[in-house]
Formats: structure tokens, C-alpha cells, sequence
């Protein structure tokens, strides 16, 4: 990713004010989440950034009485919380983080029913993996750094996995990314020696 986008999404995801910058920032504290809203897309990437931030220090997740799990799935980092949440109608006390999402592990042993009660759209559909969708928010925001236009996303998903069987995880994938038109204006030192 180049510098200049890079440095762009950091701006998006923290901007900082005249007044927050001559003052000392307020560290995060991951117990300011509220977990369930985040899990059903009810919350913002920057608060999900800001938790999986956090999280990189497993000591946060402790922390918060989250238990880490082993992992059964190479792409899931998965944890028990200390009491069980609520989520769509239904309980669960293990979470798991993947890339932008997170999501709640629950003991329902076909996520269709959850898809369909949710008026997801289908992505795959067979009888050994299901996976549904829908993009709640899509919205423009522009970088008040650097002008660059970002997309701001939030995807709500239902699915199974076959590393957790008669489970279905539900969650949120948030993102906030470059317009596609600021990918294609060259960096401005690349236009210079281009010159």
C-alpha cells in the first residue's frame, strides 16, 4: 500500500483536532466497547480498530476476563468471555476475531435460519458451507489531512466453518478503504520524476 494512502487511513482512523493534539491523549480502554453492538455492526471502525489495536496485547484481552483459545482455525483468534452476550436473540460467551470482523460463535447448527431472519443475501450456499451478507453502511468520508475520498464499510455476515462444526458465527466486517479513484493517481513523487 503506499505511504501516502497508508498514512491517510491512520489519519481517517485517529484524526486528532488542534485542542487533542497540545493535550495528552486519553489511552484506550477496551472495556469502553460494547461488544454485542460491535458484533452486529451497530458500532464504528474506528472502535473496532481501536480494540483489535488493543488486543494485539494479549494482556488487554485477560483484561477483560476473555480467555484466549487454542486455535482450531488458522484464521480465527478466538476467546471465552467471562458471562455470555447477546446477539441477534441469542447467546454465546465465544468470540472471534478475523482480519476486520468479529464475530460471536454460536450453537446453532445451520446458519440459514439466522440469514434468513436477518434478510442476508447469499454468497455460497452448499451443504457444507453457507455463507451469507449484507453491506449496512457504505459511506463516504474524506480525509481532512490529505483529501483523500475513503470508503467507510460496514458488512454484516452469517456463515459456518467446517473447523467448528455445529456452530454459526455472526459479526461484523468493518473497514474503512481508499476510494478506487485514489488508487489510480500516482504518488506525487512518482508524478515528479515522471515529469
Amino acid at each position: 500500500m503506499p505511504r501516502t494512502i497508508f498514512a491517510a487511513l491512520l489519519a481517517a482512523l485517529f484524526p486528532l483536532g488542534a485542542a487533542a493534539q497540545d493535550a495528552e491523549p486519553s489511552p484506550f480502554d477496551p472495556r469502553s466497547v460494547d461488544l454485542p453492538a460491535l458484533i452486529a455492526c451497530r458500532d464504528t471502525p474506528e472502535n473496532f480498530m481501536a480494540l483489535a489495536i488493543a488486543l494485539q496485547d494479549p494482556l488487554n484481552a485477560v483484561s477483560l476476563g476473555w480467555r484466549p483459545l487454542p486455535q482450531t482455525n488458522m484464521f480465527l483468534s478466538e476467546y471465552a468471555l467471562t458471562a455470555p452476550i447477546e446477539v441477534f436473540g441469542h447467546r454465546s460467551a465465544h468470540i472471534a476475531f478475523a482480519g476486520s470482523s468479529v464475530m460471536a460463535i454460536l450453537d446453532l447448527p445451520d446458519p440459514r435460519p439466522l440469514a434468513k431472519e436477518l434478510d442476508l443475501e447469499t454468497a455460497i450456499d452448499t451443504p457444507e458451507k453457507a455463507m451469507f451478507g449484507k453491506e449496512l453502511v457504505s459511506e463516504e468520508i474524506r480525509d481532512p489531512t490529505s483529501g483523500l475520498v475513503l470508503i467507510r464499510s460496514l458488512v454484516l455476515n452469517v456463515s459456518n466453518v467446517t473447523s467448528h462444526p455445529g456452530k454459526t458465527l455472526v459479526g461484523c466486517t468493518y473497514s474503512i478503504d481508499p476510494e478506487e479513484e485514489n488508487l489510480d493517481e500516482p504518488e506525487p513523487q512518482a508524478a515528479i520524476e515522471a515529469e
